[in-house]
């Protein structure tokens, strides 16, 4: 099964990764502020199933990727640490968004919020390359089943993920306000995220399978 150590790196990649603005960051951000909480919430729910599709594509696939091309794992590592770098560039960049970008939306109906925020999910690239990359690092056959490993690490990730934008639905108002009032902090907040996020990719970019 998955090891202590590498369940909390793990953890950690997934917290950095739900921190960094995205589109379903910017979604329930703005349906928050657009048609409050309630409306938000109804969207995240529908985020979050949308976080279960990723897992259960990624948890089979890699099942059967690491039984037939064990090779796969060494591309997918690269992947996944240039993919962290990229995530650090979009961080620190000019003119990238903070934490609290959003756009302006017209109320829609619970089971519209619903399906929005599942497809905003399903079809976030951020998202599937996360799966496809970062997650296969903490994958180690000769730890047993891949995919029983897939879906612990999988419920941990969805489970950090829903707790950070339950926060920020809860919080949006009050910390939006806050970043707009105070543009040095969101420059800190920004180079902090982009360094460790650099600093990700060169451990996850170093790390050899046991």
């Amino acid at each position: 099964m998955v090891e202590l150590r590498d369940l909390a790196l793990f953890a950690f990649a997934a917290l950095m990764m739900v921190l960094t603005p995205g589109p379903n960051m910017v979604y329930l951000v703005s349906r928050s502020l657009c048609q409050g909480r309630k409306a938000a919430l109804f969207s995240l729910f529908g985020v979050a199933l949308g976080f279960l599709f990723h897992m259960l594509l990624a948890a089979f696939g890699l099942s059967v990727v690491f039984v037939t091309i064990p090779i796969a794992y060494e591309a997918l590592k690269l992947a996944g640490a240039a993919y962290l770098l990229w995530l650090a560039w979009q961080a620190v960049k000019p003119g990238a968004p903070s934490v609290f970008e959003t756009r302006k939306l017209p109320p829609d109906s619970k089971t519209k919020l619903f399906v929005m925020g599942l497809f905003t999910n399903v079809l976030n690239p951020k998202i599937a390359v996360f799966y496809l990359s970062i997650f296969t690092q903490f994958l180690h056959p000769e730890r047993g089943s891949v995919l029983a490993q897939s879906v612990v690490l999988g419920g941990t990730q969805i489970a950090i993920s829903f707790a950070v934008n339950f926060t920020i639905i809860m919080t949006a108002g009050a910390v939006s306000v806050w970043f707009s009032a105070r543009p040095f902090w969101v420059r800190i907040q920004k180079w902090f995220m982009g360094a460790v996020l650099a600093g990700l990719a060169v451990k996850l970019a170093a790390s050899r399978k046991p």
